[in-house]
């Protein structure tokens, strides 16, 4: 099996109701602006009330003309973790590896080994999950196989986020301005899309969620 080396973690994010939302635009200086910079984690509830959407989206800021450029690094897996009795310690995990345009899919299985250094849980890429990973500009490309859908590819920034007047609350303005300014509009990122069905996930009312990049070593 190939095994991962974690490189970066962004957040832990208790989901309750099955909805939850991070963002982390370029805070980890070991890896800001890199492949494996991770800027948002997203879990919300399936339209069909019976599924958990999953989104984990790296390489933040990508001007359009970075954009067209951008690619998924082959040496990089994200992993949603997810722990279903509320110990901290995934119980379950989704990941996620890309090669030769495709976006590659295992799980939810049942780790074997948690915490820092993972193992790709198929023994070759035939028993993954795929789907093309959609190209810029093009329509997006959603695969939907035995009630999982998934998706790979550049989408626009969806986190809205008022840095300028950020900055100025720290130097001691009274607080934002209402909408504000989005200072990540018209920037994209890379986006890995994962619906699962709740029976997938052990049937609880609530989980616990975080994603990671992790290297091959």
């Amino acid at each position: 099996m190939k095994k991962f080396k974690i490189l970066f973690v962004v957040a832990i994010i208790a989901v309750t109701a099955m909805i939850a939302i991070a963002a982390d635009h370029l805070d980890a200086p070991a890896v800001a602006g890199g492949t494996s910079d991770i800027t948002d984690l997203y879990a919300f509830e399936g339209t069909d009330g019976e599924s958990i959407v999953f989104v984990a989206n790296v390489q933040g800021l990508l001007s359009p003309d970075d954009t067209a450029s951008a690619s998924f690094d082959e040496n990089v897996m994200v992993e949603f973790n997810i722990d279903t009795n509320g110990d901290a310690v995934e119980d379950l995990v989704i990941q996620a590896v890309p090669k030769n345009s495709k976006m590659y899919f295992i799980g939810p299985v049942v780790p074997s080994q948690t915490g820092l250094v993972s193992e790709f849980a198929a023994t070759n890429f035939k028993d993954a999950n795929s789907v093309q990973i959609t190209n810029y500009g093009s329509s997006a490309v959603v695969k939907s196989k035995k009630g999982m859908s998934f998706f790979a590819g550049p989408r626009d920034d969806p986190f809205f986020f008022d840095l300028v007047q950020f900055n100025a609350v720290l130097s001691g303005a009274p607080g934002f301005n209402d909408p504000g300014s989005d200072t990540f509009a018209g920037t994209n990122v890379l986006a890995i899309v994962v619906e699962v069905p709740k029976s997938s996930l052990g049937g609880g009312t609530s989980v616990n969620v975080w994603v990671e990049t992790k290297r091959k070593q």
